[in-house]
């Protein structure tokens, strides 16, 4: 019998996230002007940043390229971060050998097939419920959360909360 994902949590030193259907939920709005925007949900910003402020990584692996998603990264203090990336393995294990971290020590969220080699690789591969099938089937934990709407807040609360480092800070803000 295998392991159910909640074993694997303590053992979760790193989150890997795709944009486009994790961050945001997949809706592009194009602009007449080409510009492409994207809404993110301020709830995975504050889980992101908790997460960063309790000593784990946090990495983007997405093929956009929009830098504007970027920034917002990079203001959460975000600072491993993959744009076009069409095949998520080579940065994925660029990213695994300059952090000397094992893939078992990963918790990857992805929605789609892209995201299907890296998620094969790593400790717990989790997707939001609107992920799609083949991604779902691979996935040892699938949020009740949709993309954009909190399934990246739903997975970072529940590592830390077994790993005892989710405390609530009144005080804090986000960006």
């Amino acid at each position: 019998m295998s392991k159910s994902y909640k074993e694997y949590m303590p053992q979760i030193t790193t989150f890997i996230f795709d944009v486009d259907g994790v961050l945001t939920d997949g809706t592009i709005t194009v602009f007449p002007n080409g510009e492409l925007i994207r809404q993110m949900n301020i709830k995975d910003g504050y889980a992101m940043k908790t997460a960063i402020k309790q000593g784990f990584n946090i990495c983007i692996i997405s093929g956009g390229t929009n830098e504007a998603v970027k920034s917002r990264l990079a203001a959460l203090g975000i600072t491993d971060i993959y744009l076009g990336a069409h095949h998520k393995i080579e940065p994925f294990k660029a990213y695994l050998a300059a952090k000397n971290i094992a893939p078992e020590e990963i918790l990857y969220m992805g929605d789609d097939i892209p995201d299907y080699p890296v998620m094969k690789e790593v400790g717990i591969a989790a997707c939001p419920k609107d992920a799609v099938a083949e991604i779902q089937s691979i996935s040892s934990y699938i949020s009740q959360k949709k993309g954009g709407a909190g399934c990246v807040r739903d997975v970072i609360e529940q590592v830390l909360k077994v790993q005892d480092k989710w405390h609530v800070n009144f005080d804090a803000q986000v960006e």
